[in-house]
């Protein structure tokens, strides 16, 4: 009898320091903060309100308050597979008055209805997936025809540097580059338009932190593989796939 092989885990957990970072003022200011500005233009017809709006991989819960100040939702939920992490986020919106609820569940494998959120974010979580295929396919199943996808994440290019892979844990072999990010995400069925696509360059998505500019004055190079990339999708009015 062929022996069965043992299942992957859905995604690789975070070291000891990757864990402490996220709870950073630099995390939240330099990482997060910096995400939100440069998505929110990039967002096409942007309303005043989005009714439900979820927080894929919510973490220690920094993003809730944001989500909630910026996007006035009145259903509010944070999912993460980690049973820590969804205690931190709730004592985390218990602080900052708001309300929120949690999901533990895998990106993967949501426990949300179908066509039920207006807007989904998704901020340097998908790199830790191994099931990116099966992720991105729920984002699409859990949004309603006309919701939004907000997307930031960390490419190949910076995941596979030397201080990354010194500091962090991540499954290596499903690591993407920008464009193979906005090409998995178009072919879940999204809408991405040209304008709704940005590839930050920040000095902290650098091998060197940005020592060579910020200290040195040395340009980078106009022509370069792009560490990071933000997006935000539309989920078409008619299916297309």
């Amino acid at each position: 009898m062929k022996p069965q092989s043992t299942p992957l885990p859905p995604h690789v957990p975070e070291t000891a320091f990757g864990i402490w970072f996220l709870r950073t003022p630099t995390w939240t200011q330099h990482v997060l903060e910096r995400a939100f500005k440069d998505l929110e233009p990039l967002i096409p017809a942007r309303r005043d309100s989005y009714p439900v709006v979820a927080d894929v991989g919510c973490g220690w819960g920094r993003s809730l308050k944001k989500l909630h100040d910026r996007f006035a939702p009145q259903r509010l939920i944070g999912m993460d597979i980690d049973p820590e992490m969804i205690a931190a986020s709730r004592a985390e919106v218990e602080g900052s008055g708001i309300r929120a609820e949690f999901i533990q569940c895998s990106s993967s494998q949501m426990t949300l209805e179908d066509n039920s959120v207006d807007l989904l974010f998704c901020h340097q979580t998908f790199h830790h997936l191994i099931e990116q295929e099966e992720a991105i396919a729920e984002f699409y199943r859990v949004l309603k025809p006309g919701g939004v996808l907000l997307f930031a994440e960390s490419t190949k290019r910076y995941i596979d540097s030397w201080i990354i892979r010194l500091l962090f844990r991540h499954p290596m072999e499903v690591q993407k580059t920008a464009e193979q990010y906005l090409a998995l995400v178009r072919s879940a069925g999204f809408t991405v338009a040209p304008e709704s696509v940005s590839y930050p360059f920040l000095w902290w998505s650098r091998e060197d932190l940005g020592i060579m500019e910020r200290v040195f004055k040395i340009k980078p190079p106009a022509v370069r593989e792009e560490t990071l990339i933000n997006l935000v999708a539309v989920k078409p009015l008619v299916a297309t796939n």
